[in-house]
């Protein structure tokens, strides 16, 4: 596919080359309306190199450069100099492109040799999987399938939260009040309800927490009675979370959680005594990092059990060691900010020059409307409950509009599940927000449906057009201004996945995707596509099927169904 903006580098450095081509592109804008051009050419930093006026450089220069078949028209405003694409050259390119590449249109090779590892969702075993893991569980998803789509060896990880002082908790909890037959029959219910009691008597009696820490030193030093309690935790806990992965289509190739890295731990202990980072701390080991703005990092605890920080180290360095990463990627909430600090920070104390592949990619809060989440407290929204309450909501609103669509329960869960997880990555993913059901299963507006919906429609033209690939097409035909400008949105996907990619962004995606769902259904309200003569049928029929084409890429990135019938 033609590269516009590399053409106008060519053109402006041809008529003047003063400037190198990499500050010229860098100096290249987007107007912000069309009437002004596709791109434009600021002159200011020229002022410097010449010693003249802004705009009198731009009207010299807009004489000399030769725009050649891939502009229309250049013309210079004050100090720009305005681009305007020719428009027969774009459509020609774009939907040639798109025709040739199907489903793999927007994608590239930059990561060819290079393996990318994302750690997400990661949820603690035996506490519910709730409305606050939803941000981790599809951002990270969507990063995964993003980074695939450009051509690295991608892994998505489940860093399981199966280890710690909370199954000190549980083990201590389950053997003073737990019934075996009541929690088999609601696993997460009932270790929820066990773990918030204890929490609840801790409170009141402190030699709680001391049965706790005994429990969890105990898992540590392999005692049988609860490395076998921790195991029948653990299965039950991931059967309940894969119901969910099974809604939203995820997959992991690696379950490896932080007991996986238990074993690995001395080793690492020991290599950070070698290198002379450890200081004893009223009988607990740390890492000191005040000298870089840092409180310092607890690896040891008094009982000589392990913290988050020990056995993320040793995650990070079997990582290395086994993947041989070109990027580690952590999708955490933006509250663990300062851990991964900490983390690049030890590793890079340790000598690994690697440590500054380790990503972490964070990312706002959820909160309920009526207050934060707290499992502690029992403050919960089931995630699963969210899924299957936007399903059921979708198939009523289904079985009002269309009663006899085919297939409507595996559509509404599409649809409905869809919703969900496009109004998570609509916006970016740094910004705290509330959840709101309202919100959450509303069909209108910038959503999920509208966009599947549009995607539904422009399957039902080409059905209706009978419309096959491989005819000739003639291009030229494509000229109104509505057709143009949804041209011009899908030959700048490939920058929003790139922007994706490189800012580890979902929502680029998300949002142009909404933006070409809008200027589709402006064309289709715009410019009759079954009603013309055939050569310009043929013409808006294949600008349909590139349409279709891109927007269920565009969904498939971001972890989202697009059906065909709606």
């Amino acid at each position: 596919m033609i590269d516009f903006k590399k053409e106008v580098v060519n053109c402006i450095y041809e008529a003047e080359n003063s400037l190198p081509k990499d500050e010229i592109e860098a100096l290249i804008e987007v107007p912000p309306s069309y009437d002004m051009g596709d791109y434009a050419f600021a002159c200011f930093r020229l002022a410097k190199v010449f010693r003249k006026a802004p705009n009198m450089i731009a009207e010299e220069l807009t004489e000399k450069i030769q725009g050649g078949e891939y502009f229309n028209k250049i013309e210079n405003v004050g100090p720009y100099i305005n681009f305007f694409i020719n428009k027969e050259k774009l459509t020609e390119t774009v939907l040639n492109s798109i025709v040739e590449r199907e489903e793999n249109f927007g994608s590239s090779n930059i990561g060819k040799g290079r393996k990318v590892l994302v750690e997400f969702s990661s949820p603690n075993i035996a506490k519910p999987f709730h409305i606050g893991h939803i941000r981790t569980t599809v951002i990270g998803n969507s990063l995964y399938k993003i980074y695939k789509f450009q051509g690295f060896d991608t892994e998505a990880l489940n860093h399981l939260g199966d280890y710690g002082t909370q199954f000190g908790m549980l083990i201590a909890a389950y053997k003073k009040w737990g019934d075996k037959p009541t929690i088999e029959k609601d696993p997460i219910n009932e270790l929820l309800k066990l773990y918030v009691k204890f929490n609840a008597e801790a409170e009141k009696d402190e030699k709680l927490r001391d049965e706790a820490r005994y429990w969890f030193k105990e898992l540590e030093n392999k005692n049988e009675e609860a490395l076998e309690l921790w195991q029948w935790i653990r299965d039950m806990s991931l059967k309940e979370f894969n119901k969910v992965y099974g809604m939203l289509n995820i997959e992991f190739d690696s379950f490896n959680g932080e007991s996986f890295y238990s074993d690995k731990m001395p080793k690492v202990v020991e290599k950070m005594e070698d290198k002379g980072l450890l200081k004893e701390s009223e009988g607990a080991s740390i890492i000191d990092l005040e000298t870089y703005g840092m409180p310092p990092a607890l690896i040891k605890k008094s009982d000589g059990s392990t913290l988050y920080i020990t056995r993320d180290v040793a995650a990070a360095i079997y990582r290395k060691e086994h993947y041989d990463f070109y990027k580690n990627i952590y999708v955490v909430a933006s509250e663990q900010n300062l851990h991964f600090k900490q983390l690049k920070k030890i590793l890079e104390l340790m000598g690994y020059d690697w440590a500054e592949d380790c990503i972490h990619v964070p990312f706002g809060m959820v909160s309920l409307e009526d207050g934060s989440l707290s499992t502690r407290k029992g403050r919960v929204v089931f995630l699963e409950d969210v899924l299957n309450k936007a399903v059921e909501s979708t198939l009523k609103i289904m079985e009002e509009r269309n009663p006899e669509l085919e297939s409507k329960e595996e559509v509404a869960k599409q649809v409905g599940v869809g919703a969900v997880i496009f109004q998570e990555l609509f916006n970016g993913r740094i910004k705290d927000y509330v959840f709101s059901w309202d919100r959450t299963l509303s069909f209108e507006g910038e959503t999920g449906p509208y966009v599947q919906y549009t995607h539904a429609r422009a399957n039902s033209l080409l059905e209706k057009g009978e419309f096959s690939l491989g005819d000739k097409v003639d291009y030229a035909l494509l000229k109104e201004d509505d057709e143009i400008n949804l041209i011009r949105l899908l030959y700048k996907f490939p920058e929003a996945v790139l922007d994706a990619t490189y800012k580890y962004e979902p929502s680029f995606i998300t949002r142009h995707v909404v933006e070409i769902a809008k200027a589709f259904n402006k064309f289709y309200n715009s410019c009759p596509i079954l009603s013309v003569e055939q050569d310009l049928k043929k013409a808006r029929l294949t600008l349909v099927y590139a349409t279709k084409t891109v927007i269920r890429t565009g969904l498939a990135l971001l972890g989202i169904e697009a059906p065909n019938r709606m």
